[in-house]
């Protein structure tokens, strides 16, 4: 919650208090250092009230503040906000106690639409005679990038993209973290007979299954319980892997960090404001949190678009009277 600005009258006082020429010098009127006790007393109680407090003239000035890199915002939420944790748990919790009553008491549908289905006329595969299975993404879903984003973040800002990643998906794994109560759902998950199976959109089967392992995640035996993007031909695409997986499982949730980790549907080309008509949609709002489980992510992604004017409704814009 944003806090409440500054009244009119508290700014006149804090700049009646900062109004002030640098510290005297001793020595008479303005001759030499100024005295240990004068010197620090005036600076404590002037940085105390907030001033920036300059002691003597020096003749130099402090130089510009360090240009802030525009993902910083995002990943301080992702990796180290504890709401961002809480939001994690939140969704994993909700998935077991989903899945754990759908495993009680069977459903004629999994959740992964139909070929054919349109999001809105919705129709999923069928169940009959299928074991339950959960499927989720992996990066930023089921493990945080840790490593490759603090590269992106530090690294230098000219470097090719493909590469580095192709480089981190062949890295050992031990720069991921699972994402907050993963560990524990998919434990939960496979204790009540749920298959957990991952559909990434990563190249390397190998390199995935690895990361998997190392986030305390596994197993993952590619072709089985996971899916990678070369897998169907379909590129960045997951439909094809989802209904291949649903040929054999009977898929009771699915998680994600974007859309396209439920259906490709959501994926076709959209304005800002028909993009989130799309996941509005009464029969889609129904799926989530029940089927359908999200996890947050804004650090990158299709979600982070749109200038002011396509974020704001023209109505609900405001600023102070004459500004």
């Amino acid at each position: 919650m944003l806090g409440k600005p500054w009244g009119r009258k508290r700014m006149l006082k804090q700049d009646d208090i900062c109004n002030t020429s640098p510290l005297p010098q001793a020595g008479g009127a303005g001759g030499g250092r100024p005295g240990p006790r004068l010197g620090a007393a005036l600076a404590t109680a002037l940085t105390l009230s907030g001033c920036v407090v300059a002691v003597g003239n020096n003749g130099t000035s402090a130089p510009p503040p360090a240009a802030i890199n525009p993902k910083l915002a995002g990943m301080q939420y992702l990796y180290g906000s504890a709401e961002a944790d809480a939001i994690s748990r939140q969704a994993w919790n909700a998935l077991v106690t989903y899945a754990a009553d759908r495993v009680r008491r069977p459903q004629p549908d999994s959740v992964v639409l139909a070929q054919g289905a349109s999001l809105e006329s919705p129709r999923f595969v069928p169940c009959a005679g299928k074991r339950p299975a959960a499927v989720f993404d992996v990066d930023e879903t089921v493990l945080q990038n840790l490593g490759f984003e603090y590269d992106d973040l530090t690294g230098r800002p000219d470097r090719d993209f493909p590469s580095r990643w192709r480089a981190w998906e062949q890295s050992d794994g031990h720069a991921v973290l699972p994402t907050p109560g993963a560990a524990a759902a998919i434990a939960d998950l496979r204790a009540m007979g749920v298959t957990v199976i991952f559909n990434t959109n990563r190249d390397d089967p190998a390199g995935s299954a690895r990361v998997i392992e190392a986030a305390g995640l596994g197993p993952a035996v590619h072709g089985d319980t996971l899916f990678v993007r070369p897998d169907t031909g379909s590129g960045d695409n997951k439909d094809p892997r989802r209904w291949q997986i649903a040929q054999r499982y009977c898929v009771i949730a699915m998680g994600g960090d974007q859309l396209g980790d439920f259906s490709e549907l959501f994926n076709t080309s959209a304005t800002v404001a028909q993009r989130r008509t799309r996941a509005d949609g009464p029969r889609i709002a129904a799926l989530w949190g029940r089927g359908w489980f999200v996890f947050p992510n804004p650090v990158y992604g299709k979600a982070l678009k749109g200038s002011p004017d396509d974020i704001f409704p023209a109505d609900r814009r405001w600023h102070p009277t004459g500004e």
